[in-house]
């Protein structure tokens, strides 16, 4: 069985470059961004690690903590810091896992085999204060992320657990938000969104974003 969004995120400890991380205590009553790296020394894995440095206040905004993982281990990973401050332009400023042993991969499923049988692709997993995992994306090795879109996912997750709503595609801060088709009652729509709707189709009707 694979790991499914619902399910409580694997808790384990492990090292990592600021220390021995005990994950759920770690996380503690925040959010949580989980994300692999096929291994130390690489190209696109440098770059990915920089812009999450550099991403990091945003994070912090949104009550959210970010953790990488390289297969490597942690005196690997030290090393390679280096490399990304110095050709990214960045300090490090959050935990790189090592991952030698493979533990926290075969946990979160971070190895596919027919990829490769030893290094991880390219996983991410938002995870809430509950400790529940949110969001689950994945890419090769060869490609890189972009985590302005990952902020946005989070922005999304956080605002529909506050709100009866959903956000449509392409959807960022700011933008009109659909709210839930379970909602029919005229008296509540008017209580939930004081601001008014526009009702394209009876299953498809558009508000101001709450709380802005």
């Amino acid at each position: 069985m694979g790991l499914h969004i619902g399910d409580t995120a694997p808790d384990f400890t492990q090292e990592s470059t600021e220390g021995t991380i005990h994950f759920h205590q770690w996380i503690g009553d925040k959010w949580a961004v989980l994300f692999s790296h096929p291994k130390d020394f690489t190209p696109v894995c440098t770059t990915e690690l920089g812009r999450v440095a550099k991403l990091k206040p945003e994070f912090d905004k949104r009550n959210c903590k970010v953790i990488g993982l390289s297969v490597d281990d942690v005196a690997s990973h030290r090393r390679w810091v280096g490399d990304i401050e110095e050709t990214q332009g960045v300090r490090m400023n959050f935990p790189v896992l090592g991952d030698a042993d493979r533990k926290v991969s075969h946990l979160y499923d971070m190895i596919h085999p027919n990829a490769s049988d030893t290094l991880t692709v390219r996983s991410v997993y938002v995870i809430d204060s509950n400790k529940k995992v949110r969001l689950m994306i994945t890419y090769p090795a060869s490609t890189g992320r972009n985590f302005d879109e990952i902020l946005r996912a989070v922005d999304s997750l956080q605002l529909t657990d506050r709100y009866t709503v959903a956000t449509p595609v392409d959807w960022k801060q700011g933008d009109d938000v659909i709210i839930a088709p379970s909602i029919t009652d005229p008296k509540v729509l008017k209580e939930k969104f004081p601001k008014g709707y526009r009702e394209l189709r009876p299953y498809l009707r558009l508000t101001p974003q709450p709380g802005k």
